[in-house]
């Protein structure tokens, strides 16, 4: 991975495509101006001259301004500022990641656990802490209303 974003750096992909890399370990967004389909050809290219493959499932090309799409447990795209019906850009936790969080809040809370309060409630005190610290960016209102 590191010897593609110092390949998209040399080649100066950033002013080409008009884009961004946003990376984090293995996964990255190209943010593009109008120039993705050609930054998404590129990619593939450098990726198999590497010896390396993006997976097909996880690989779109969206117009954010009539599409959202998820990057590492939030939604990014467009939402309705509910006071006053303006659109904005904003990243909020994604619905996968509440789903996940509210499953594992219930296997904590379940009728039939045996474990003592002071036990139960550190430990989902520790889980709703990690995820509120993960989760602290963007528009986070419904999500934490929600679990």
């Amino acid at each position: 991975m590191n010897r593609f974003l110092k390949y998209w750096r040399i080649k100066e992909c950033n002013e080409t495509f008009r884009a961004r890399i946003v990376s984090y370990a293995d996964d990255f967004v190209i943010l593009s101006r109008g120039k993705a389909a050609q930054a998404l050809e590129l990619t593939s290219a450098v990726m198999e001259r590497l010896g390396l493959k993006l997976n097909q499932d996880k690989t779109v090309v969206v117009d954010v301004w009539n599409e959202n799409f998820d990057f590492l447990g939030y939604t990014f795209g467009q939402t309705w500022f509910r006071k006053t019906g303006k659109r904005y850009m904003a990243a909020s936790p994604s619905r996968k990641s509440v789903k996940r969080l509210k499953q594992k809040v219930r296997a904590i809370l379940r009728p039939g656990e045996k474990g003592a309060w002071p036990e139960v409630r550190d430990r989902l005190n520790a889980l709703l802490q990690g995820w509120s610290a993960y989760f602290c960016y963007g528009t986070t209102q419904i999500a934490y209303r929600a679990v």
